[in-house]
């Protein structure tokens, strides 16, 4: 049930995301926390610390939105340079090692690596998401595909399907911000 509850804010957050409204920050937060317990119980300790991450960034965003009236700016959106890109990925790489080497060998986590990776790659992907650089939605997308595996073989199929859908809003998020970059406009 706790799982199902998740999901049903998952896609709260993100339809009211989509429809830029104030109101998905509380629902994400809601989301996240549950998430946390979710991830902890299923020991999947990166993604659990992770929520706390997304967290305190929602509550971010909350209050930013609330500063500027609850209103979308326009923003524009351009790609990374490889001397950056290859940074983000040693980055990526660095976190992936560090995080499952300590929760491989100073807990009982299962699947250590791959729960690190996904963990470093989505801390690199929400930072290059307020970055406006095109590059996360790659990010995201490869973090989606890899998250899926995990979640079906921890039996959180709920949440397999959550981050399906969340693979598929990446997809359109790339194809969207590529045709602004395309034309020189904000998205």
């Amino acid at each position: 049930m706790l799982e199902l509850a998740a999901v049903v804010l998952g896609l709260a957050n993100v339809g009211l995301l989509v429809r830029r409204s104030i109101w998905n920050y509380p629902f994400g937060m809601a989301m996240v926390a549950l998430y946390a317990i979710i991830f902890f119980q299923s020991r999947l300790y990166s993604e659990a610390g992770l929520q706390i991450f997304f967290f305190v960034v929602q509550a971010y965003g909350w209050w930013l939105w609330a500063r500027a009236g609850g209103m979308r700016e326009l923003v524009s959106v351009r790609w990374l340079g490889w001397p950056a890109r290859c940074a983000w990925l040693a980055a990526v790489a660095a976190i992936t090692l560090l995080l499952g080497t300590v929760m491989g060998s100073f807990t009982n986590a299962v699947m250590p690596f791959a729960d690190a990776a996904i963990t470093g790659g989505s801390i690199a992907a929400q930072f290059l998401l307020s970055f406006r650089r095109i590059e996360n939605w790659v990010l995201w997308i490869a973090i989606d595909v890899g998250a899926i595996a995990l979640y079906i073989h921890r039996d959180l199929h709920l949440t397999a399907g959550l981050y399906s859908a969340f693979l598929v809003l990446s997809v359109l998020g790339l194809r969207e911000w590529v045709r602004a970059w395309q034309a020189g406009r904000a998205l």
